[in-house]
This record gives C-alpha cells, sequence and structure tokens, in this order.
C-alpha cells in the first residue's frame, strides 16, 4: 500500500504548540512532493491539472487513511482543498498555468485571508478595501488595485507564499455584492504580519495588515464584485477537507488512554465516554452523508451547521475526559490532554460561532423565524457600524 511504503517516518501538526517550523516545512513539502509524484496530491483535481479525478466519497476515504496512518491535514490544505479548486472553477487559463503546478507540486504554501475583527461568521460584513489605480476605462489586466485594512486568524501566514484574499470593491452596493477576489502575493510590499499567542503556547494564527498593497488585475479572480461566488466555491471544499474529526481528535486514542488508567474509571466517566463514542459515530455517518450529497452534485445545507456544533462539543468534552484520566498530570503544563482542553473552545469560534450555527439550524431545519437582517440589502456603506 502507498501510505505503508512511503509515509513520513516523523509527522508534525502544524498546530502542535512546539512545533520545529523549519522542519515542518521541509518535512511538508517533501511529503507533498512525493504524493504529487506518486499522483496523490490533489486527488479531487481534475487529471488535467495534475490531480486524480477522483469524488468526495473518495476523499473523505483517502482522509480516513491518513488519519490511520497518523497523517492528518498538512499546511497545504489551503492550497490543495481550497485555493486550487476555486481558481480550477473560476481562474483564467493563465492563472491556472501558473498557479495549480507548483501548489500540487509543493513548491508554494498558501493561506486563507478572509475573516476580518469585524467579520467573523458574517463573513459579507468585510471591509478591506480594494480601489483601482487608474483609469477606470482601462481594459481589464492593464492596471493594479491597491488594497488596504486588516485579516485575522490566517492559519500559516508567516510561511506562505500566497494567499485568497476578499476585499470590497464597491461599497455602494449591498454586502455580498460588492467583494472581488484577489490571489496575493504575500511577499509584496506594505503586507505586514504579526503573529497571534494562542492560549495554548503556539502561534500558528496570524494578524495579517495590509497597507495600500498594490495587486495586479490579473491577479483578481473572477469579475469584480463577484468574488462571494467564488468565496462560496473556497468554502465548500474546506468543508470537505474539514468534515468529521480526523486530525483533531480521535476516540480510539482516548479509549487506550482510559485503557490504560482504568483505576480512575468511574461509572459517570464511562457514561460520558459511551455518550463521547456515540457522538463521534454519529458525526461520521452525518459526514459521511454530507459527502455523498456533494457526490451526487447536491449542496449541503443545515448539515455543515450540525456537524460544527458536534464537532465542537466532541473536542470539548473529549479534552475534559483526557484530563481527568490523567488524574494529578493533568496539571502539567505542557502535555497532550492539555494542548487539546486549551485548544478546544476555539472549535466553539472558528468557522462560525456556536449561536450562528444554531440559528442556521433552527431556520433551516426546525422552520422558526428568520433573524432580522435588515441590512441585507443596504448598501454597505450606508450600514451603521460602531
Amino acid at each position: 500500500m502507498f501510505l505503508e511504503a512511503h509515509k513520513p517516518a516523523r509527522w508534525q501538526h502544524p498546530f502542535d504548540d512546539d512545533v520545529d517550523e523549519h522542519a515542518l516545512l521541509v518535512g511538508s513539502k517533501a511529503w507533498q512532493r512525493t504524493l504529487h509524484q506518486n499522483g496523490w496530491g490533489a486527488i479531487l483535481w481534475p487529471k488535467e491539472f495534475g490531480g486524480r479525478g477522483l469524488g468526495p466519497i473518495e476523499a473523505i476515504i483517502w482522509n480516513q487513511e491518513l488519519v490511520r496512518f497518523g497523517l492528518g491535514q498538512s499546511i497545504f490544505v489551503v492550497g490543495t482543498a481550497m485555493a486550487g479548486p476555486t481558481i480550477i472553477a473560476h481562474g483564467t487559463p493563465e492563472q491556472k498555468s501558473r498557479y495549480l503546478e507548483p501548489l500540487a507540486r509543493g513548491d508554494e504554501i498558501w493561506c486563507q485571508l478572509f475573516s476580518e475583527p469585524g467579520a467573523g461568521s458574517d463573513l459579507a460584513a468585510l471591509s478591506a478595501r480594494a480601489v483601482k489605480d487608474g483609469d477606470p476605462r482601462q481594459p481589464a489586466g492593464t492596471f493594479d488595485w491597491v488594497v488596504s485594512g486588516q485579516k485575522t486568524w490566517c492559519s500559516g501566514a508567516h510561511y506562505a507564499d500566497f494567499g485568497i484574499l476578499l476585499a470590497r470593491s464597491d461599497p455602494s452596493v449591498p454586502k455580498h455584492a460588492g467583494i472581488t477576489y484577489f490571489l496575493l502575493d504575500m511577499r509584496a510590499p506594505g503586507v505586514e504580519i504579526r503573529p497571534l499567542r494562542q492560549m495554548s503556547g503556539g502561534s500558528h494564527f496570524n494578524d495579517v495588515f495590509l497597507n495600500e498593497v498594490r495587486i495586479p488585475d490579473a491577479n483578481r479572480l473572477g469579475p469584480a464584485g463577484a468574488g462571494w461566488g467564488a468565496a462560496m466555491t473556497t468554502l465548500l471544499n474546506e468543508r470537505m477537507a474539514l468534515g468529521g474529526t480526523g486530525g483533531f481528535f480521535s476516540f480510539d486514542e482516548l479509549a487506550a488512554f482510559a485503557r490504560a488508567h482504568r483505576e480512575r474509571l468511574d461509572g459517570v466517566t464511562r457514561d460520558q465516554l459511551a455518550r463521547l463514542y456515540t457522538w463521534n459515530k454519529t458525526l461520521d455517518l452525518l459526514n459521511a452523508r454530507v459527502v455523498s450529497k456533494l457526490g451526487r452534485g447536491v449542496i449541503p445545507d443545515a448539515e455543515s451547521s450540525v456537524m460544527k456544533l458536534a464537532l465542537g462539543r466532541i473536542l470539548t468534552l473529549g479534552a475534559e475526559l483526557g484530563l481527568r484520566l490523567a488524574g494529578p498530570d493533568a496539571l502539567l503544563r505542557r502535555g497532550h490532554w492539555q494542548h487539546q482542553f486549551l485548544t478546544a473552545p476555539s472549535m466553539h469560534i472558528a468557522g462560525g460561532t456556536d449561536e450562528i450555527q444554531k440559528n442556521v439550524v433552527a431556520e433551516r431545519v426546525l422552520g422558526l423565524p428568520r433573524e432580522p437582517r435588515r441590512d441585507r440589502d443596504v448598501p454597505f456603506d450606508e450600514i451603521p457600524r460602531s
């Protein structure tokens, strides 16, 4: 089997607190090159772009196999699973020729520049501005855009070569209509990256400040003002890549830890382990349902919100049980379950808060009245903001 023969001797997760970033970059690039050379670098991409041409069902099986061999998502996941599919769907022939091969081969790393301090769960509220520099009558591709603003929670931005960026190019129209999608060179003048120290001790995330950054119009992905549609392509592929608990939590690992500390297994802990096992299996089945829908060309609706809520609950309870089973060792500053415990709260916020996801479920599953959204059809520059 390919993974048995080629898996790296050492695997580092980019979210680990004590990650050696130099070793992470060297090892991840070598592994991505190995995957690419053997046809596994981007299995969902069409064969004409260096992919394997497989579907979402095969993708979930592949991700499950990676987890089984102790290999989680790599630092290339934004590129291969998000940027690449979006470029394939919306890019020009020149953009596909320039970016896809180096990405799949492991030469260039990508990051995501979507969220802002005031635009997380409500991504369409983003306020980073993109202004055309030059005569607006110039033909497309012959002028620059000047972008200013701040992006946050940007995973791996400090070592990324390129970023997928959303910016507001027309504030005179409703918020979803005035957004443009760009491919940003992370080493362009005016790009400032500041690490965000997490309470777990790591600094995988970053703030990215854009100070009048010039982006050639040739790096615009899709039509100006139509970036929301391309962003939905990115986010749909993100859900496919990150669905389930693979790479975040392993019930088998927790169960083995419990067996090694049987003296701490009281009735309550056993009951909660059983509950967690049920939640974990239910999430696996729901993930399979979503992937099956995608395989039939059906866009999932509220399932991703239910999955997000379930993932947050599973990680939180799993970390709490791990610490309970660790006994006095739970008081140590570092350790696997300590890291899980300090990381778990972020999963109730990242990718849409629990409150936002519950609203989606209430409206689309339970049929409850929609939340009032008075700003949806109002020009962005007329929306009151603090």
